[in-house]
């Protein structure tokens, strides 16, 4: 092979490789854009889905919420497979944003009392926003006959409140401590129970039982989290082991 021929096979090579080099930079590209069009899109569906469930209920169906958003119901499964996706993603997005509101909140207080009363008033505020939203991602009861048995939006939430869990210890830690019970580690997850169960039932309320504002609420909600309600009850409670505390 004589020098000419192998200037003329490099450069050859070079550029083949080169060609290469950009039509792989060019597929990357097209394929980057076409993942951000796609990402958009989902959140617009989302966004969409929202309005929607806001309006019409917890109740509606993929075909109630396909036509308050303008497009067909395929778009929505192609995007989120069934309702239950539909659920879960909305879920991510709407448990997101309560959570950032209760971790604020909590850091804004002075105080262990003042923390819990913050963390509790956020959630109630952020619930009554939208109770149909709030309702469209935590009843399980809401999928449809063709949705998937199991949602994963149900470890979703029970993410969620495992978080605000871990995050009432804190300050009930403060609160408590004085005391050395063992007992105490159980308040925390008891209390998310009565925050969610009192939450829920108080955005339930109907005409015939007037809703308190969240503040309100959520001052109530402290009260029995730390003094019980023996206080609110015209009967004193009888049995002394119900009204004191354990060692």
């Amino acid at each position: 092979m004589n020098i000419r021929t192998t200037l003329t096979t490099t450069t050859t090579d070079t550029s083949v490789a080169a060609s290469t080099t950009a039509a792989v930079a060019v597929a990357d590209g097209r394929s980057a854009r076409w993942t951000s069009h796609r990402e958009e899109r989902r959140r617009e569906l989302i966004r969409a889905a929202r309005r929607a469930v806001h309006t019409l209920g917890p109740e509606a169906s993929m075909d109630d919420i396909a036509n308050a958003a303008s497009t067909s119901k395929s778009v929505f499964y192609r995007y989120f497979g069934d309702k239950a996706g539909l659920q879960q993603a909305v879920g991510e997005v709407v448990l997101h944003q309560m959570r950032q509101k209760i971790v604020d909140a909590a850091q804004g207080a002075e105080g262990p009392q003042e923390a819990l009363h913050a963390m509790v008033s956020a959630y109630l505020h952020m619930a009554q926003t939208s109770p149909n939203v709030y309702t469209f991602v935590t009843k399980p009861g809401n999928l449809d006959s063709s949705s998937t048995v199991g949602s994963p939006l149900g470890g979703a939430f029970s993410h969620f409140f495992d978080a605000i869990t871990q995050m009432l210890a804190k300050p009930m830690q403060d609160y408590f401590s004085g005391n050395s019970s063992a007992l105490i580690a159980y308040w925390p997850t008891a209390a998310i129970g009565l925050v969610r169960a009192a939450g829920e039932e108080w955005l339930s309320a109907t005409a015939s039982q007037p809703q308190a504002d969240p503040d309100s609420m959520a001052t109530r909600i402290t009260g029995w989290l730390l003094h019980g309600i023996a206080h609110e009850l015209s009967t004193p409670l009888s049995n002394p082991a119900m009204t004191n505390q354990p060692s």
